[in-house]
Order: C-alpha cells, then sequence, then structure tokens
C-alpha cells in the first residue's frame, strides 16, 4: 500500500542527556496525524512506545527508558509515513542510588536495603535503613568523571550498601574536599550508630516504656464506665434520666408546631412536585421533540435523547416516568421503519446508506439493516442490467417509449465513453443526462457495441459503491464505535458466516454481465434454457472485426477498473473467460471479412506496370493482409492475466484453415487475371463460406500455412509460366520447317552457302521479340523464359536435321552454318537440353573433310554475326550480365 506522507524526521530533543525515566520533548516533522498514527518510538533502541503521549504532528513527549547503548538517535515511526530518521541524538546517563527518604521525580524500583549480612533475628529499626549520608556530616560532590572512578576501582562499587562496596571510592566521590577533624566526627557517628543497632529491640521497648503505661490506664478506665453504665437498669441511671428529658421536649414540640408543620408538609409536597417536572421536563417534553425532529431530518439530535432518555429511566419503577418513557419507545420503533425504508429505498448513495446504517445501529435496530442494503443494492443492479437489455432490444426492434428512465445513467455511449471507463468514475445512480447534441451517432454505433458500452458503464457506476459498501460491512465502519461489545460480536458472527453470501452475489453479478455480453454478441455460447433471458437480438449481420476489437478494449478496462476495487481474481474469472472468446471471434471474423476482401481484389486490377514490372494487384493484397494484421494486433496481445489466443488447437486449425483460404483465393483470382480477359473475370462463386474446413479438404493436415502457400504458388506459377512459353514458342518452331524448305530447298542439291537464311535470322527476330517483351516487364525473368523458347526451338530444329536421309556437301555446310550461328548467338540461354538437341543436329550432320570448307563456315560466321551485331546485342548484354552476376 503506498503511503500518502513523508517519513518522520526528528529534528529536536530536550532535554538531549538524562538518567533512565527522565521526561523528554521530541520535536520534528510528519510525527504522524494522531496518537493512533503513532506505532513506534525507540530512544537509544529501547522502546519508548508505551510512555509516549503524542502532542501534535510536530511534538511528542515520552520518557526514556532502560536502554543498553549510553547515546543513539531517536526513531518515529508512523502508519502513514513508515519509519523516520534523526538528525539529533540523546545521551543517557547512569542514574545515581536513591535512598528510601530521598525525593524522585519518578518511581524508583523496590530494592531489599536491609543489610543480608548482619543477623535477621535482630531488631532494625526502619530509620535505619540505608541512611542517605551515613556518615553524618556534609556531603560535597566531586567533579571525577565517572567513568575514571571506574576505571581506577574496576568490579568495585561506591554503594556501601553492595558486596563489591569501595571506601575509598565512597569518599573520593562524596568527601573529596572534606577536612580531617570533620572526617573523626564522622568516626565517632558511625561507632554511635553501630551500638544503637547492636542493643536491638529491646532498647526501642525501654525508650517508650512511659507512653505505653499512660496508653494503658486510658483505655482501662473508658473501658470500665461504659460497662458499668451498660450494665445498671435501675431508674434513676444517667442513661435513663437523659432519654425522658428527650422524650418529654419532643412531645411538646409537637403539640405547639403540628398546624405549621402541616402546612410546610403541604407547601413542601407542592414544591417537589413542581421541581419533579422542571428537573425532569427534558423526559415529558421527549415524545413531541423526537416528531418534530424527525420532521426536520435531525436524526442525530433524536438517538441522542433516545440514549440520554434510555440510560435514565430504561428500567425506572416510577408509574409517570414508565408512562412517558413507553410513548418514547413507540416513537422510536416508528422512526426505525421509517430509516429501514429509507435504507432499502434505491437508488440511493453510499453516504446516505452509511448514514441510515449507522442511524440505525444507534437506535438498536432489530436484525440486520447493512445486509439488508446490500442484498437491495445486489437485486438493484441486476435489474438495471436486465432493464438495459430489454430497452435496447426493443429500440432495435423501433418500439418507441420503451426505455426506463432508471436506465438513463448516461446517454452519452458513444466510443468516447472508453475515457470514463479508464478512469472509473462513478455514476450517481438515477441520474439523468440529456445530451444536446443530435443522434445521428445512433445509427453509425451498432446497437449491440452501444449496448455493451452501456451495460459495463451501468456496472462501473454501481458495483464500487456496492463493494465499498460490503468492505464497511466487514470492517465494522458502518456502525457507531459506541455500540455494546455484546452487538459487535454479533456483528463478526454475522460476518464470517454471510462471506459466501456476498462472493456468490458478486458471482451472480458477473454473470449476469458475462452472458448478457454473450447473448449480444455470441448468441451460440449460450445455453439454450437462458436464450430468452440473456438473448433475443435479432440481428443479420455480424460485426465487423474493428467493433468487435472496440468492444474486446471496452470489456478490458472494465476488467482493470473491477480489478483495482481488489476484488478477488476467481470472482472475475468469468470476465477473463468472455475475453478470450471474444478475442478468437474477432480473430476469426477479421481474417473471413479479409477473405471476401481478397475476392474482391480482382475486380479492382488495372494492370497499370510500374518500375518493376508489377501491377497494383500484389500491392493491394499485401495492404489488405497488414490492414488485417495490424487491427488484430491489439486483439492478439495478452494483457496481464490473459491466455494466448492460439492456446486452443480448435483455434489453431480454425485460423490456420481462414489464412490458408485467404492464400488460395488470391491465387484463384491471379490464375483467373492472367487466363481471362477483363471482362470475363468472375469472383461470384467464391462466396462460399471460407472458413469451411472442407474448402481446401486436399490439403494434407501437416501442412503449415507457408509451404501450402508457396506450393500453390509454385504450381500457379508453373501453370501460367508453360502457357506462356506455348503461346510464344510454338509460332516460333512453327516457322521453322516451311522457312527451310522455302523455294523447294533441298539439302541434296543446293548451291554453296554465302549465309544464314532468312528464315533462321526470322527465328532469331521473334525470339528477341520475346526477350524484349520480358524485359519490359521483368529482366529477372528474360533467362527463364529464353531458355525455354531455345529449348523449344533447338529440339524442333534438330528433329527436323534428324529427319533428312542425307545431305550434300554444300547442304551439310549450309545445316552446319545455319545450326552454328543460332547457337552461337543464343549460347548465353542454354541449358543442357538445348545444349543436347545442337549436338543431336550437329551429329546427324557430314563431317567437314577439308580446311577450306571449315574456314568458309568461320568466315561465314562473322560476317553472319557482324551484319546481325545490332539485333544480337541484347543477347551479348544478358551475357555481360550474367558474368558480373
Amino acid at each position: 500500500m503506498s503511503r500518502s506522507r513523508q517519513p518522520p524526521l526528528v529534528t529536536g530533543i530536550s532535554p538531549n542527556e538524562g538518567i533512565p525515566w527522565t521526561k523528554v520533548t521530541i520535536r520534528g516533522e510528519n510525527l504522524g496525524t494522531g496518537p493512533t498514527d503513532l506505532i513506534g518510538l525507540t530512544i537509544c533502541g529501547h522502546n519508548c512506545l508505551l510512555t509516549a503521549e503524542w502532542m501534535s504532528a510536530s511534538k511528542i513527549v515520552c520518557r526514556v527508558g532502560q536502554a543498553k547503548n549510553d547515546k543513539g538517535d531517536i526513531i518515529v515511526t508512523t502508519k502513514s509515513g513508515g519509519k523516520g530518521t534523526s538528525t539529533v541524538s540523546f545521551k543517557l546517563l547512569k542514574p545515581e542510588k536513591i535512598g528510601i527518604l530521598d525525593q524522585s521525580a519518578v518511581w524508583v524500583d523496590e530494592i531489599n536495603y536491609y543489610d543480608m549480612r548482619t543477623d535477621r533475628n535482630k531488631g532494625i529499626s526502619p530509620l535505619s535503613l540505608r541512611p542517605a549520608n551515613p556518615l553524618g556530616i556534609e556531603i560535597e560532590k566531586c567533579k571525577f568523571p565517572q567513568k575514571d572512578l571506574e576505571m581506577l576501582f574496576p568490579g568495585m562499587s561506591a554503594d556501601f550498601t553492595s558486596e563489591n562496596f569501595s571506601a575509598a571510592w565512597y569518599l573520593i566521590e562524596n568527601h573529596s574536599t572534606t577536612s580531617f577533624e570533620q572526617l573523626k566526627m564522622a568516626v565517632t557517628h558511625l561507632k554511635r550508630q553501630a551500638n544503637k543497632k547492636s542493643e536491638g529491640s529491646l532498647a526501642y521497648v525501654k525508650g517508650g516504656l512511659s507512653t505505653f503505661f499512660e496508653a494503658q490506664d486510658a483505655l482501662s478506665a473508658i473501658h470500665q464506665k461504659l460497662e458499668a453504665d451498660g450494665t445498671e437498669k435501675v431508674e434513676g441511671s444517667m442513661t435513663q434520666k437523659l432519654e425522658n428529658v428527650l422524650n418529654r421536649a419532643s412531645n411538646t414540640a409537637d403539640t405547639l408546631f403540628q398546624e405549621v408543620l402541616g402546612r410546610k408538609d403541604k407547601a413542601d409536597s407542592t414544591r417537589n412536585a413542581l421541581n419533579v417536572l422542571q428537573r425532569f421536563k427534558f423526559l415529558f417534553n421527549l415524545p413531541l421533540n423526537i416528531e418534530r425532529n424527525i420532521q426536520k431530518g435531525d436524526y442525530d439530535v433524536v438517538i441522542n435523547d433516545y440514549e440520554k432518555a434510555k440510560s435514565l429511566f430504561g428500567k425506572t419503577e416510577v408509574r409517570v416516568f414508565k408512562k412517558y418513557y413507553a410513548e418514547v419507545e413507540t416513537r422510536i420503533e416508528a422512526l426505525r421503519e421509517l430509516l429501514l425504508d429509507k435504507l432499502l429505498e434505491t437508488p440511493s448513495t453510499l453516504h446516505d446508506q452509511k448514514r441510515y446504517i449507522r442511524y440505525l445501529s444507534d437506535l438498536h435496530s432489530p436484525g440486520d439493516p447493512a445486509w439488508q442494503c446490500i442484498g437491495a443494492q445486489h437485486r438493484w443492479i441486476l435489474q438495471l442490467m436486465h432493464s438495459c437489455k430489454e430497452g435496447y432490444v426493443q429500440d432495435l426492434k423501433d418500439i418507441p417509449g420503451l426505455h426506463n428512465t432508471m436506465l438513463d445513467v448516461d446517454n452519452d455511449v458513444r466510443p468516447l465513453v472508453l475515457g470514463h471507463l479508464s478512469q472509473t468514475a462513478s455514476l450517481k445512480r438515477g441520474s439523468s443526462f440529456q445530451s444536446g447534441r443530435d443522434d445521428t451517432w445512433r445509427y453509425k454505433t451498432p446497437h449491440r457495441v452501444a449496448f455493451v458500452e452501456k451495460l459495463t458503464k451501468l456496472v462501473l457506476s454501481q458495483l464500487p459503491n456496492f463493494w465499498k459498501l460490503w468492505i464497511s460491512y466487514v470492517n465494522g465502519s458502518l456502525f457507531s464505535e459506541t455500540a455494546e461489545k455484546s452487538s459487535q460480536i454479533e456483528r463478526s458472527k454475522n460476518v464470517r458466516q454471510r462471506q459466501n453470501d456476498f462472493k456468490k452475489m458478486i458471482q451472480e453479478v458477473m454473470h449476469c454481465l458475462v452472458k448478457l455480453i454473450r447473448g449480444a454478441l455470441l448468441p451460440l455460447s449460450i445455453p439454450e434454457g437462458g436464450v430468452r433471458q440473456y438473448g433475443g437480438w435479432e440481428v443479420k449481420s455480424e460485426l465487423s472485426g474493428q467493433w468487435l476489437t472496440h468492444v474486446i478494449q471496452t470489456i478490458r478496462l472494465t476488467y482493470e477498473s473491477l480489478t483495482a476495487l481488489e476484488i478477488p481474481s476467481d470472482m472475475l474469472q468469468t470476465i477473463q473467460d468472455l475475453i478470450l472468446d471474444l478475442r478468437v471471434h474477432c480473430v476469426v471474423v477479421t481474417l473471413q471479412h479479409t477473405a471476401e476482401e481478397i475476392k474482391r481484389l480482382a475486380e479492382k486490377e488495372d494492370w497499370i506496370v510500374d518500375n518493376e514490372g508489377l501491377t497494383s494487384l500484389p500491392c493491394q493484397f499485401e495492404q489488405c493482409i497488414i490492414h488485417s494484421l495490424q487491427s488484430l494486433k491489439g486483439v492478439l496481445d495478452c494483457k496481464p492475466g490473459e491466455a494466448s489466443v492460439f492456446q486452443q488447437p480448435k483455434t489453431q486449425e480454425e485460423v490456420c484453415q481462414l489464412s490458408i483460404s485467404i492464400m488460395q483465393i488470391f491465387i484463384y483470382c491471379l490464375e483467373q487475371l492472367s487466363s481471362k480477359p477483363d471482362a470475363d473475370v468472375d469472383t461470384t462463386h467464391l462466396s462460399v463460406d471460407v472458413s469451411s474446413p472442407d474448402l481446401f479438404g486436399s490439403i494434407h493436415e501437416d501442412f503449415n500455412l507457408t509451404s501450402v502457400s508457396m506450393a500453390s504458388l509454385k504450381e500457379l506459377d508453373q501453370r501460367l509460366f508453360e502457357n506462356y512459353i506455348e503461346m510464344k514458342a510454338d509460332p516460333i518452331v512453327g516457322s521453322l520447317e516451311p522457312g527451310i524448305y522455302a523455294g523447294y530447298f533441298d539439302w541434296k542439291d543446293c548451291l554453296p552457302p554465302t549465309g544464314v537464311r532468312n528464315y533462321l535470322k526470322e527465328a532469331l527476330v521473334n525470339i528477341i521479340a520475346v526477350h524484349a517483351e520480358v524485359f519490359t516487364i521483368s529482366k529477372e525473368l528474360v533467362p527463364r523464359v529464353l531458355s525455354k523458347v531455345v529449348e523449344a526451338v533447338s529440339e524442333e530444329l534438330s528433329r527436323l536435321m534428324q529427319c533428312v536421309s542425307s545431305f550434300s556437301k554444300n547442304g551439310a555446310l549450309q545445316a552446319r552454318l545455319e545450326i552454328c550461328a543460332l547457337r552461337d548467338t543464343v549460347a548465353v540461354h542454354l541449358t543442357p537440353e538445348s545444349k543436347s538437341s545442337f549436338k543431336q543436329a550437329l551429329e546427324a550432320l557430314p563431317q567437314l573433310s577439308s580446311g577450306a570448307d571449315k574456314k568458309l563456315l568461320e568466315e561465314l560466321l562473322n560476317k553472319f554475326k557482324s551484319s546481325m551485331h545490332l539485333q544480337l546485342t541484347c543477347f551479348q548484354a544478358a551475357s555481360s550480365t550474367m558474368m558480373k552476376t
């Protein structure tokens, strides 16, 4: 528990030295707020709290006790400030021995001063017990330091009654300046005192013998005179004569003053009656005064008067007093009933409740009014909560006039209520706030969200006072401090018996709060028997993830506010369970809405390519996913005491399936966009429930989200790639055979080669066109595409060469020229497959037999590369780039 005051600080003590039991005054700062706040006071290590008297926050008076330390600090400890410090110290002096007849300001411990070394049977005069001045001469105290004397006489003492008595120490301490003659006189005095003690009790008897005889004679004479007068019965005795004289005087007085005395007795009776009326007018006027004070509301005055009358006349036997006291009791009973009705009336403030309970306690009301008030408040809170739900349900059905006035705790239930919740400010029950703003916000905030905010706000406005009322009931602060002990004992028993009952009340309020929220947001989690009581919301659409996040934040703040009241966590466990279920539901709903948004991304594709060759679709997908994850960040974060959303395997599986569904939908959108014209893109059939686990039943259970998504993307990528290669390579491959045999070309009968023919140049130009098209979109994709195109062209060229039955010398040279020209041009994009195809094509040709043919082949290849240098630059750039890479 945090302290609200600074620690105590002792800045002065007066006096600052003294013997044990010296009265001191301590001064300082923050020395406590009252006597009950002072819980510790030590001086030189000794606890002085028992003698402490708190005067003010800057002054304490106490007595110094026995302590081991000669010098030490003054430490003050209070409830409000804790253990303090000291800037001054106190020096404890050794006390001087005090004689029996010496005056002392403090109590001296009783010490047996009898000389135990003398005979016990000897009589000792009380005046001889440890005289203050045994030498009988004037004592002159020396100024020798006590510590020096102790060092000079180790183990000895100046106390002459001690077994370790040192005469030298005593003389130095008390007679250091006494003359020798005076010391001689002291010796004579000691001898005389010793002689007196040796005489014993017989000496005391001899000294007072005459006094004893005189007292004995006087007592004997008195006894004889009384005995003689009391036993003589004859007429004429002294006592008889005195009695007769007194009787005659009494009779004569009665005769003379009988009438006067009669009138006097009557006047005395009248006077006594008036005195009684005047003296006890408090009781006679009390019934009327009680009625008047009740009408004015001065209940304190009534209770004080009643207590006074009860103490004076509660057990009276006088009839008139009994009659008037009965009237007082009748009116007090009516007051008890009035106060009890006011106590159970709702709504009421905590201050009024405590006041009425204290009044009833002072009036000794039967039963337990405080517990009756707690029960009434419990029923009132439950009624408010159910009425709040009914009001919003009817409002949703557009049935006006159903809002109960007691629900108007605060009409403003917009999301700004979170600020109120964080401050846990209490609302005055039964108050009404009329907002001057319009109600357009009602159409922006869903009814169920507004209901949850209103319900939690209502609970936070009522439950703190309810909890504080119980705490006051437990610690007894509701009742009067002057209550009888029997009542306090009975109340303590009631508290112990009713702790479980109050715990059930709190749990019932928490269960009602949770069930009402579940009925609005998670109706499937409500048992069938409680749907009518806690449900009834006729809504068709599900709340969005943003509103669910807002609701979770509201309930979290409610939980924090209730925890701040120090309500045990086991009573709030149902709220934690509700928060966990709402977090799981929010994650599922958010992912479902994300899937719906991604499904519509295909309709937003504008096919505008950026510098990296990308359209807006991937960016939109990424933004959609990031927005979804950001909205779930606060939901997934675990507050103190909360469990992880993914602790249940069922939740993990459901979230995993939804995540896979999102990726599959995006992949399907990509496939649709890549294979169909814009007008033909159709995603309406994807409106199937993406949360269904059977949607992608073919996915193996052991696959994680990354492997499934990557496999699907790779499959789509491969499918699109193959389609593109087929679309681009087939026209090139198809033009090779017609180009080779154009003009009835024959490999067996042809002219000597003069260069690469046009069909091959055309094929290269088409490959260059594919290169340019792919390079425009993504230069990283060029090697992948061209390598496949080259594979297709080389495979077809190899097939055509292998189909030729025979070659002439010129035909073989021409074929080798064209194959080598194509191979060298696209060498940077050759793969093992394409290299194998080119090798097979060359193997199908006859080998060059002469050096002239080889030289001619080399010249023609150089001529081709020189003439096609500009066109072949793209392959060279790709080659240099790959070399650098």
